[in-house]
C-alpha cells in the first residue's frame, strides 16, 4: 500500500478507464456510470484511512462490479439479466491481465451524443469522464443537486433509448462528433472563466477541469489542429486569470490587466501550439481564436497590442463561423483599428438580433465605445443599463463602478 495521495487527481484519472471497463463486460451506460460513483465514494472513505491499493484501477473496477451485480441481483423482476451478468464477472478476465486499451475517447463521444442538449452533454462528461459526482456538477453550474440529478438522469435515459453501442463511432462519423465534444469542452471552459451568475467571475475548478480533458483529447486524436486550437485558446485565455480580478473579486479590464501577472509558462504552451496547428494547413475556428488571444498575449503593454492583425483574424472568424459574439468583438476591434464611432454603427445592427437582445454585453460595449468617444454622459448611462442587465455580482459592481467613474 502507498500513502499519502493526491484523491482528487488519482480517482478522476481512473474514472474513464474503470467505466469503460465495467460497459465493455455490461454494456448498460447509468447502471455502470452509476456503480463506478459508489466505488468513488468507496474509495475516498478507505483509501484515506488505509492507503492506496497497489493496483486502484482494479480495485476501483472490482468493488464497482460487485455494486452492479448487488444492483442486479436485488431486482426480482431481472433475474435473467443476473445470471447473465454474474456469468459474464465470473468470465471476466482480471482488469490486471486486461488488454492495454484506452477507451476514454468512445467514452467521451457517448457522453456528448448528438442526441442531448448542450447542457446535459455538458453535465455527463463532467461525471463520466470527469470523474465528479452530481453534486460537484450541480455546484459547478450553480444548479440546485435535485435539477441536476434529474437532467442526468434524464440524459441517460436518453442515452439508453438511443441504443448507441460502446463503440467508436464509424470513421465517416468521426469528424463530426468530435466537433460536437470540442464544443462541450469549450462549453465547460467559458461557464468557468466566465460564471453567468453567482458572486464570483471564475471558476478555476471548471477551467482546469476543461483544459484537463481537453488535453486527454488531443492525447487520443494526436494531430488534430482544431483540438490543437481549442487547447491553446484555452491555455492562452487562463493564463490570465491572476490578472483578471481585484481582491474583492471585481473583474480588470484586459487593457488595465497587470501582464506581469500572466502566467508565462501557458502563454508559451498555448502560443507553441497554435503555431504548429495554424502550420498545419486550413484554420478552424478555434485555431483563430487562439491566434487572436496570442496576439494579445504578444504585447507586453496594452499600447502595444497589434490591433489591425486581430481586426483581420476576426474578419477570418466572422467569415467562417458567424455570430452575434464574434460581430460585437469584431465591433471592438473596430473601435480600437478605426476609432469608437465607426464601431459604434455596427453595434445598431446587432440590436436587432434576439441572441443579443437584453444581454449585457451589447450594451457594455456601447458603454465602451462612448467613452472612447468622450460622450461620458451617455457611457455612464450605458454602463448602468449593461450592469442592471448583467447576471453575474461581480460583474455588476464593475460596471457600476465605471457608471460612477465618469459621472
Amino acid at each position: 500500500m502507498t500513502t499519502d495521495p493526491p484523491f482528487d487527481d488519482l480517482l478522476r484519472g481512473l474514472v474513464p478507464d474503470v467505466l469503460a471497463m465495467l460497459m465493455r463486460r455490461y454494456g448498460s451506460f447509468d447502471a455502470c456510470e452509476d456503480a463506478v460513483q459508489e466505488a468513488l465514494l468507496a474509495a475516498a472513505v478507505q483509501w484515506r484511512s488505509g492507503g492506496v491499493p497497489d493496483n486502484p484501477r482494479a480495485w476501483l473496477f472490482t468493488v464497482a462490479a460487485r455494486r452492479l451485480t448487488d444492483q442486479v441481483r436485488s431486482d426480482v423482476a431481472r433475474r435473467r439479466r443476473e445470471a447473465t451478468t454474474m456469468a459474464m464477472r465470473q468470465s471476466a478476465p482480471d482488469p490486471d491481465g486486461a488488454p492495454d486499451r484506452d477507451d476514454t475517447l468512445t467514452l467521451l463521444l457517448l457522453c456528448c451524443h448528438p442526441s442531448l442538449p448542450a447542457l446535459s452533454q455538458a453535465a455527463l462528461t463532467l461525471r463520466a469522464v470527469g470523474g465528479l459526482t452530481t453534486t460537484e456538477v450541480a455546484r459547478a453550474f450553480l444548479t440546485p443537486e435535485a435539477t441536476m440529478k434529474q437532467r442526468i438522469s434524464r440524459a441517460k435515459q436518453r442515452l439508453r433509448a438511443s441504443g448507441e453501442p460502446f463503440r467508436p463511432p464509424a470513421p465517416e462519423d468521426l469528424p463530426a462528433r468530435l466537433r460536437v465534444v470540442r464544443h462541450v469542452l469549450y462549453l465547460i471552459f467559458n461557464e468557468g472563466y466566465a460564471t453567468g451568475t453567482g458572486p464570483d467571475l471564475v471558476r478555476t475548478d471548471l477551467t482546469r477541469e476543461a483544459i484537463r480533458l481537453t488535453r486527454d483529447l488531443r492525447r487520443l486524436r494526436p494531430g488534430d489542429p482544431e483540438t490543437d486550437g481549442l487547447l491553446a485558446l484555452m491555455l492562452l485565455t487562463e493564463a490570465r486569470s491572476p490578472a483578471r480580478t481585484r481582491d474583492d473579486g471585481v473583474p480588470v479590464p484586459l487593457d488595465e490587466q497587470d501582464r506581469t501577472r500572466w502566467d508565462r509558462v501557458a502563454v508559451a504552451e498555448g502560443t507553441a501550439l497554435i503555431t504548429g496547428a495554424l502550420a498545419a494547413g486550413t484554420a478552424g475556428p478555434y485555431q483563430v481564436q487562439a491566434a487572436i488571444a496570442a496576439v494579445h498575449a504578444e504585447a507586453d503593454r496594452s499600447a502595444d497590442t497589434d490591433w489591425p492583425q486581430i481586426l483581420g483574424l476576426y474578419d477570418i472568424l466572422q467569415r467562417i463561423s458567424p455570430s452575434p459574439v464574434v460581430a460585437l468583438n469584431r465591433a471592438v476591434a473596430v473601435a480600437m483599428v478605426h476609432g469608437p464611432r465607426a464601431a459604434l454603427g455596427l453595434l445598431g445592427s446587432l440590436e436587432a438580433d434576439d441572441r443579443l437582445a437584453g444581454s449585457h454585453r451589447l450594451e457594455s460595449a456601447r458603454a465602451h465605445m462612448l467613452e472612447m468617444a468622450g460622450d461620458h454622459g451617455a457611457a455612464a448611462d450605458a454602463y448602468t443599463n449593461a450592469a442592471n442587465r448583467a447576471p453575474g455580482e461581480a460583474e455588476r459592481r464593475y460596471l457600476r463602478e465605471r457608471a460612477g467613474r465618469l459621472r
